[in-house]
């Protein structure tokens, strides 16, 4: 399943979910590594205008 992780308040990283840690962050694994951060909610707009992807 592909989802979509908040890393900071401006970088958003898209990737295969891997696991869920204790503290609600998820862990996502692009192909060049894997990121923790907050999950981002279906439908949940971007906080900027300029978005970071890691492919």
């Amino acid at each position: 399943m592909i989802r979509t992780i908040l890393i900071s308040n401006y970088i958003q990283v898209q990737g295969a979910f891997v696991r869920s840690l204790g503290d609600g962050n998820i862990v996502v694994c692009t192909g060049n590594g894997e990121y923790a951060g907050r999950p981002i909610q279906e439908g949940a707009k971007p906080s900027s205008h300029k978005m970071f992807a890691v492919a």
